[in-house]
């Protein structure tokens, strides 16, 4: 996101608050980020720096890139160097375990201001795909229209579409529970159980994050739109996806530690699956594709004995 606003707009100083000091190196010097994309060059006017005070001086917008379990506790360090009325477009995908908050929720309460402009960002967008500049469409939601509006001019572009919304809740839920599905598509594909099993999972799936968003005050139009649908089918078919490629070997017989432990990048739905249940439970909504998932993860169930479950459920009238 920081390479493609300043792109964007060439006078912006575009300032990447980042933790290792080779990385921040990388960036200023070589103008490339010697972690991920190494390929990529990175416009000159994006600055890293390791000083969370220097990057925040004088910004107009904050994006949120620190993973959902890890944002309060990072906003809370550096609350004292945040200006009350910055806005927070929140790039970050998941449920905090435990609190089951989200971040319209995270971020005010770590920084200790009700009033902090949230904005958040979800849609079909792969960081690679966005690097090479290929055509993406996202949706920006906000309670404040004027705040979405202006999120919209910062990002729209030839190759970036943008469309705003009001429907926080709706956006916030499927990009959340959209990677904890991503999980059961993978394990499907690790199965090899074909192609009409992935279909009528990822349909169930749907139908699971439906029931539950609408309850928690979504619209249901959102979530047959671009952050619901759309993200639900890049992050469920694409080879791609992080989340996706954890079900894969969670399916091929692989132990969750080790999958992590392997991965240099954090995989949300893994964290947001122990949610599920707890949502299922608060709602009073059945979930048995995405609480699978949870079992699976907290090794109740195997991969095998789940699809063993599903598939011997009652045979009801499709809702």
């Amino acid at each position: 996101m920081a390479a493609h606003v300043a792109e964007r707009k060439a006078q912006l100083e575009v300032n990447i608050l980042v933790r290792d000091p080779q990385v921040c190196r990388s960036i200023n010097e070589r103008h490339r980020n010697c972690k991920y994309f190494p390929d990529h060059q990175l416009p000159e006017n994006v600055i890293a720096t390791t000083d969370a005070k220097a990057a925040l001086m004088g910004a107009d917008f904050c994006f949120h890139a620190v993973p959902v379990q890890f944002s309060s506790a990072f906003l809370e360090e550096i609350a004292a160097f945040v200006d009350p009325g910055l806005p927070f477009i929140s790039l970050s995908k998941g449920l905090e375990l435990n609190t089951l908050r989200m971040m319209s929720q995270i971020i005010p309460k770590a920084l200790k201001n009700p009033r902090q402009p949230f904005i958040v960002l979800s849609g079909p967008s792969f960081a690679l795909e966005l690097m090479k500049k290929l055509p993406t469409a996202m949706v920006v939601a906000s309670k404040d229209k004027k705040m979405a509006d202006a999120v919209q001019q910062l990002l729209a572009s030839r190759n970036m579409r943008i469309s705003t919304s009001s429907d926080v809740t709706g956006v916030e839920i499927a990009g959340a529970l959209k990677n904890v599905l991503a999980i059961a598509a993978g394990i499907v594909d690790g199965l090899n159980l074909g192609n009409n099993s992935m279909a009528a999972l990822v349909a169930q799936g749907c139908s699971e994050i439906r029931w539950l968003a609408t309850k928690m005050g979504a619209k249901s139009t959102t979530l047959t739109g671009l952050s619901g649908s759309g993200d639900i089918m890049l992050t469920c078919f694409v080879n791609l996806s992080r989340n996706r490629t954890v079900g894969v070997r969670l399916g091929s017989g692989e132990g969750l530690d080790d999958i992590l432990s392997s991965m240099n990048q954090v995989a949300e739905g893994v964290s947001t699956a122990g949610a599920v249940i707890t949502l299922a439970q608060k709602y009073k909504v059945k979930m048995p594709v995405l609480t699978a998932v949870a079992r699976i993860i907290d090794k109740e169930l195997t991969p095998t004995k789940a699809v063993y479950e599903l598939m011997a459920l009652p045979q009801v009238e499709e809702v």
